[in-house]
Formats: structure tokens, C-alpha cells, sequence
């Protein structure tokens, strides 16, 4: 008995050294590639920092770690312009980059069937983020879709609705986290409401705030020199302020830049003649996230008292609503 027990005991302990490690395990293949390097990069406000680096050879190659809950990262080798993106899981995932270099094939990782599955879709007109909210309340995917790309096209009460369909067990989801602090922002700005005031360096450097425009009509106009829609809006919000200059209107560009020069660039290829501000941060300036800004070309109208009467209106709809405003 005595015997038999000892070898139970041993079994165990030798069960208990062989459990499966923690963290995740990345094997890679990249299709038409032999050798260089990779680079796995976290995601963060619209943004990828480079995390760890590995080594190609033969066309595959290994990432080794541990993250606390799944988050999105990306894949980029040398030659490619923008990350292929997958959620990490501490698992053991099996991935494959396309020749093409913007297709991923990532097996035995539960999150990302979620997130690849609606990779493509989630770009299409009528796609139903409610109901993938729904269909997978848990899921950190699903939840990423909501927060990176409906918070800007759903209306406020829509958007509190979907939420409220998230699993509680998200609580601690980044994404989650970020989306309740947009949704705050946003019951902050709604139009009736106050403009929240700022101040920000102007193009020579002198800083600029909001209340310094009191008074007048104000057009806070969000765009950046690397934004292609927001290059073309320019010529129609150009037109709008040379019909509206002399009527107590104007306009504050807000540029979500991070090269001076490069804004100082666009400003003057596109005759914008107004005033500009920015902290160059790209994403990470507070201003933009102030107003609940989450994509560009975006502007929030202002009435003399500096309350919010209008927002995201571009092309025709701008002119009609200056037209209708400023009698």
C-alpha cells in the first residue's frame, strides 16, 4: 500500500512538471519569404510599437510570450507597409502570412476566428455590429470592432445600446475600457451642449484657446496632411469660409499631424487661411479624444456662445447649414 501510494505521488509531481507552459507560442510561415526579419507590434490608439523581433529562416519563424488577456498586434516584415493584424492568446496559434503580404491565416486561436471572420466585412455599408455584439458578447474581438470603427458612425443612444450588450467579463478589456470613455466624451459634446474649452500651440508656436473665438460662429475643423478625405474636403470648407469670413464666422483647423512641416505644407498647398493648431501627438492628442473625434475629416459647429449646433457636416450640407444659421 505504502508502495503504491509513493508511485501516485511520483506520477503527480511528474504530471505537475510537464503541464503546459503559460503564454502564447506564435509559429509562423511567411509564403515567398526565406529569410529576414519579423516584427510583432502592439496596437494602441490607432497606432503599432514594435515589441519583439524574430528571426526568418526558411520561411518560418517563432514569437514566444505571455499577455494578461487577448489583444489585437500586428506582423510586419521588412518589406511590408502596414502590419498584418491577429489578436494574441496565451495559446499555441499557427499563422500564415499570404505572398501578398496583407493576408494572415491564423489557426487554434478561438478570438481570432471571431476576428477574422469579420475582418473584411466589418468595412461593408449595413454591416450589423449589434449583432456581433450579440452573437458573441464575450468576445474581445467583437468588442474591438465596436470600439474602433462604430464609434463615430453610430448615433450616442445606439451606441450605449450595443455596449450594454458586452459580456461583464469584458470589464477589463482595454477596448471596453476606451469605448466607455468615448461614449463619456460624447454624452459630452452632444450638440446643445457647451464646447469644452482647449488651448494649443498655433503654427508659430504661441497657444491658442478656444475662448479666444467667443463671439463668433466657429467651425472647429479635425483633419491632418496625411488624411486623403480630409485633402479633399479642403477646397469646400476653403469655399465656406470665403463666403462667410466677413459674417462673424470662421474657422480653428485642428490637425492630428505629428511633422510640422508637413502640416505647415498642406496648410499652405491648400490656401487653408485660418487659424491652426496643433500638439502634432497624431492620435494620441487629448483634443480630438475631448470632442470624441475617432476618424477624420470631423468639425463641431459653435453659435456665438459657444454652443454646439452642428457636427460632421461636409460637402453641400456645410454650406446649407451655414447658410441657415448665419442670417
Amino acid at each position: 500500500m505504502k508502495q503504491l501510494l509513493m508511485m501516485v505521488m511520483a506520477v503527480f509531481l511528474l504530471a505537475s512538471c510537464q503541464e503546459t507552459p503559460k503564454g502564447y507560442v506564435i509559429n509562423g510561415v511567411v509564403e515567398n519569404m526565406p529569410d529576414g526579419k519579423i516584427y510583432l507590434k502592439s496596437f494602441r490608439n490607432k497606432m503599432f510599437f514594435d515589441v519583439d523581433t524574430a528571426e526568418i529562416k526558411e520561411g518560418k519563424f517563432t514569437f514566444k510570450g505571455e499577455v494578461d488577456q487577448p489583444l489585437l498586434y500586428g506582423l510586419a516584415t521588412e518589406n511590408m507597409n502596414y502590419p498584418v493584424q491577429l489578436f494574441v492568446e496565451n495559446t499555441t496559434m499557427d499563422v500564415t502570412i499570404g505572398n501578398d503580404g496583407e493576408t494572415i491565416i491564423v489557426q487554434n486561436s478561438p478570438v481570432n476566428a471571431v476576428f477574422q471572420e469579420n475582418q473584411s466585412k466589418v468595412f461593408e455599408n449595413g454591416f450589423d455590429i449589434d449583432s456581433l455584439i450579440s452573437k458573441y458578447p464575450d468576445s474581445p474581438a467583437a468588442a474591438f470592432y465596436l470600439y474602433r470603427y462604430f464609434t463615430y458612425q453610430l448615433p450616442l443612444d445606439q451606441l450605449k445600446a450595443t455596449r450594454a450588450k458586452i459580456s461583464p467579463a469584458l470589464a477589463g478589456c482595454p477596448y471596453v475600457k476606451d469605448l466607455d470613455g468615448i461614449i463619456g466624451q460624447l454624452e459630452n459634446v452632444q450638440i446643445g451642449k457647451t464646447a469644452p474649452d482647449f488651448s494649443l500651440p498655433d503654427t508659430a508656436g504661441v497657444a491658442v484657446a478656444l475662448a479666444d473665438f467667443r463671439g463668433k460662429y466657429v467651425l472647429l475643423d479635425f483633419w491632418a496632411s496625411w488624411c486623403p478625405p480630409c485633402r479633399r474636403e479642403n477646397p469646400n470648407v476653403v469655399k465656406a469660409f470665403q463666403d462667410y469670413k466677413d459674417k462673424n464666422f470662421t474657422i480653428l483647423g485642428i490637425s492630428l499631424d505629428n511633422n510640422k512641416d508637413k502640416w505647415l505644407k498642406a496648410i499652405a498647398d491648400d490656401q487653408l487661411t485660418w487659424t491652426h493648431v496643433s500638439d502634432l501627438k497624431y492620435w494620441d492628442s487629448e483634443i480630438p479624444a475631448l470632442y470624441g473625434v475617432r476618424g477624420i475629416p470631423a468639425n463641431v459647429l459653435l453659435d456665438p456662445n459657444g454652443v454646439i449646433i452642428a457636427k460632421n457636416i461636409t460637402g453641400e450640407e456645410l454650406h446649407d447649414t451655414l447658410k441657415e444659421v448665419i442670417k
